[in-house]
Parts: C-alpha cells; structure tokens; sequence
C-alpha cells in the first residue's frame, strides 16, 4: 500500500519500524551482557585488591607448573583460550583476572553466574571484564523475545572466541560444590556450538583454579 500524500510504501516504513526495534533490543540484551573495559578501573581494582589480600592472608602462593601451563597454551597460535575453574570463593573472579592480568595474558572475560549482584557491583564487574547472561532468561520470556537472547548471546560468545579473547568459565557457584551450574551449561553449550558450527576451528580449554587455607 503506497500513501498517495508522500509516495512511500507504508509496507516499507513499517518495516524500517520493526527492523530499528529489534535494533535497539538487541543492543540492550548485549548492554546487559558486557560493557567497555576500563584500564584505569582495573589498575585502581588490582592495587586495592593487592591491600586486601594483605589484609585477609598471610600468604599468596602460585603454583609455578599450573603457570608454565597456561603460559604454553598461550602461546598457541590462532587459538582461544576458556578457562576452566571450580568457584569457591566470590573473591575468585577479581583473584584470576588479577593473576591472568599480570602474568600478561590479557584481561579475560570472566561469566558471573546467577548470584544476585547490586546494580552499582553489576556494574563495576562490568567494567572489570565480567560477562552476565541476561536477567530475562530467567523470568520465562516468550519464544520470540528467547530465540533473540539466544541469537544474541550465541553471536557474542562465537565474537569472544573469533576475537581471541580469554574466557573465563566457573562451573559451579559458591557454595555449591561439584555440581555444574546452570549458567555454566549455558556459556559451554555456546562454546561447544561455536566450535560445531565452525566458528573457530577449535578451542584450548585450560583448567586454573585458587585453593584456600580458610575460605574468606
């Protein structure tokens, strides 16, 4: 149907609509996945961080053979590295992107499972490499509104992997233990598509983990 007043398509104009729509929905799915890395914040967290390790223990030791490890797979041409770790502590996030961080390996992306988070610390995660699964995949969405935040999220992670970006995996949530947690299901099974479907041609996944004395 054409209006005779400007001579557009109504039909065409109705889908320039629909098309910028689900534009602007996909940019806030992806919004609540990721945000921008911020340097300046991370050298700020690493040196607090550095003040409260002091504080907590009398001691950090790193194991220099799980090092020399993941150092060599680092090196491994062309591949993405996802690293693997069970989750004791909600210290273990900020400790494994600081040890990885300084160790040169680049800051990864680190998934944060469904644990709630104050908007002011989901932010700040954010912005210290964390990766959040949409709140809405937990709240029934409809079959359109899923099938969009699994394209989304299906194309984020296959763009971590094409990228060559660290991933960070914890496969179980404190204080559950040897239990693979929901949101860890989700980001493998995404990861295991991304290799099917020929994305990356394969993926080097490397096993990290912290081990406490007392679990703060």
């Amino acid at each position: 149907v054409r209006d005779v007043a400007t001579g557009r398509s109504r039909g065409s104009r109705g889908d320039g609509t629909a098309h910028r729509r689900w534009k602007e929905k996909t940019l806030e799915i992806l919004a609540e996945i990721q945000a921008p890395l911020s340097l300046l914040m991370l050298r700020l967290c690493n040196w607090a961080l550095l003040k409260l390790l002091n504080r907590l223990f009398l001691g950090v030791q790193l194991h220099r053979g799980q090092l020399e490890m993941v150092l060599r797979a680092a090196r491994t041409p062309n591949m993405p590295l996802v690293f693997l770790s069970t989750h004791k502590s909600h210290l273990d996030g900020l400790l494994l992107t600081f040890l990885l961080f300084s160790q040169g390996l680049g800051v990864p992306r680190v998934t944060v499972g469904s644990q709630a988070c104050s908007p002011r610390l989901r932010a700040l995660l954010a912005r210290l490499g964390a990766i959040f699964l949409p709140s809405r995949m937990e709240q029934a969405p409809s079959d359109q509104e899923e099938g969009l935040l699994g394209a989304v999220l299906a194309t984020y992670v296959e763009e971590v992997l094409r990228s060559r970006q660290p991933l960070l995996i914890f496969l179980e949530e404190p204080p559950l233990a040897l239990r693979l947690s929901a949101p860890a299901q989700q980001w493998l099974a995404m990861v295991y598509r991304a290799v099917r479907d020929g994305v990356v041609p394969d993926v080097l996944l490397v096993p990290v983990g912290i081990a406490y004395d007392v679990i703060p």
